[in-house]
C-alpha cells in the first residue's frame, strides 16, 4: 500500500520578507498543541536549501532574480527526492516555506512522468507569473508559474535584465529538462485577487481560468472542486498549491509574507481541497508561505494550516484505503 512522505522544503531564498523558513517547523509544532501524531506516523525528506544567501551581501545577487543559483540547486534536489518517492509508490506532501519552491516540486513531478500531461490547480491571492523581465521586486516567490510556463512575458517587459541573470534564469527553466513543464490550458487559479498589471496582462492573453472569492461562494466550495476537475478532465495528473495567502487575513491571521484581504475562511478552503484531493489524478499536494514572525495571534496560520492539512491527508490516505481493498 502506497504511503505519504513528507517533503519538508524549508527555502525562503525566494521571497522578500524573513521568515517563511520557519514556516515548516511552524505547523510541526501546531501539530503538537493540536494533540496530533501526525508528524510522528509519516516519514519524510529534506530538500537542500540555500538560506544562508539571504545574510550575505546584496551586491552578489541579481537585482531582478534574487538568489538564482541557489533555487537552481534546489529545483534539481526536488527533482531528485521525488523521482525516489514516485519510485517507492508513495504520495509526497510538501510543505514549503517560501512559494518558489513550488517550481522544483513541478519540476520533480514533471522529471518521474516526463509523458504524463500536468494539471495545476494555484489556491493563492497572488498569480505568480512575473519573470526578471516584469518583477517589481525581483523575488522569485512571485515567478514559479513562469518558470514552469517557460515564460519571459517580454511583451509586458519593465526591466533589463543582466547576462548573468538571462543565462540562470533560462537554466531554471530548464530543470529536468522538460520546456515547458505545463500549459497555460492546464492551470487552474482559484482566489488569486491580487495581481500586477503584467500578469493580468498574461492571463486575459492566455485565457487562464480564475475562479474568485465571490464564485466560490456563490457556487459553493464542492460544485467549484468539480468544475476545476472536469476543466482539467485532459490531464493525466493533477498537483494542487495551496498558499495560505489564500486565506483572508482578518479572518485567520497576518502569518503570511503577503497578505491579502478578502479571501476564503478556513472552512470555504478545507472543503475545497478535501473535494480536490479525492481525485484519482491527485499526483502531489503542497502548503506554503506560513511566516509565524509575522504571526499577530500566536501562531494562528500555522494552527489553521495544519487543520487543514491533516483533513486533506485524510482524504487521500481513505483513497489508498479503498484502493487496496480492490
Amino acid at each position: 500500500m502506497s504511503e505519504i512522505r513528507i517533503v519538508n522544503s524549508e527555502s525562503e531564498i525566494g521571497a522578500g520578507t524573513r521568515g517563511a523558513s520557519l514556516g515548516v517547523d511552524a505547523i510541526k509544532i501546531a501539530s503538537i498543541r493540536q494533540g496530533s501524531s501526525y508528524f510522528i506516523d509519516r516519514p519524510f525528506v529534506d530538500i537542500i536549501n540555500h538560506n544562508s544567501l539571504i545574510w550575505q551581501s546584496r551586491k552578489i545577487e541579481d537585482s531582478n532574480a534574487h538568489n538564482i543559483d541557489g533555487l537552481i540547486e534546489l529545483y534539481e534536489d526536488f527533482c531528485l527526492k521525488l523521482k525516489d518517492i514516485y519510485r517507492d509508490g508513495d504520495f509526497p506532501i510538501v510543505l514549503a516555506g517560501d512559494h518558489s519552491s513550488a517550481a522544483g516540486t513541478i519540476a520533480g513531478i514533471k522529471a518521474s512522468f516526463p509523458e504524463k500531461k500536468l494539471g495545476v490547480v494555484w489556491v493563492d491571492a497572488h498569480a505568480d507569473l512575473h519573470s526578471p523581465y516584469t518583477s517589481p521586486t525581483g523575488n522569485v516567490h512571485g515567478m514559479p508559474l513562469a518558470v514552469c510556463l517557460n515564460e519571459d512575458n517580454l511583451e509586458s517587459k519593465k526591466n533589463e535584465i543582466t547576462a548573468h541573470t538571462k543565462g540562470k534564469w533560462e537554466k531554471l527553466k530548464s530543470i529536468a529538462g522538460i520546456v515547458p513543464k505545463i500549459l497555460s490550458e492546464d492551470l487552474v487559479f482559484i482566489g488569486v485577487r491580487d495581481a500586477e498589471v503584467q500578469e493580468l496582462e498574461y492571463i486575459k492573453k492566455h485565457s487562464i481560468k480564475n475562479i474568485s472569492v465571490a464564485e466560490l461562494r456563490t457556487k459553493s466550495a464542492a460544485s467549484i472542486a468539480d468544475e476545476t476537475l472536469e476543466y482539467l478532465e485532459e490531464c493525466d495528473i493533477i498537483y494542487i498549491s495551496f498558499d495560505v495567502d489564500s486565506m483572508d487575513c482578518n479572518l485567520v491571521s497576518h502569518g503570511t509574507g503577503t497578505p491579502v484581504e478578502n479571501g476564503f475562511s478556513e472552512k470555504e478552503v478545507t472543503e475545497l481541497l478535501t473535494n480536490l484531493a479525492k481525485s484519482p489524478k491527485l499526483c502531489c499536494f503542497e502548503i506554503t508561505e506560513i511566516n509565524p514572525t509575522l504571526d499577530e495571534k500566536t501562531n494562528t496560520m500555522a494552527d489553521t494550516a495544519f487543520r487543514v492539512l491533516d483533513k486533506v491527508t485524510d482524504v487521500i490516505e481513505a483513497k489508498f484505503a479503498a484502493t487496496a481493498k480492490l
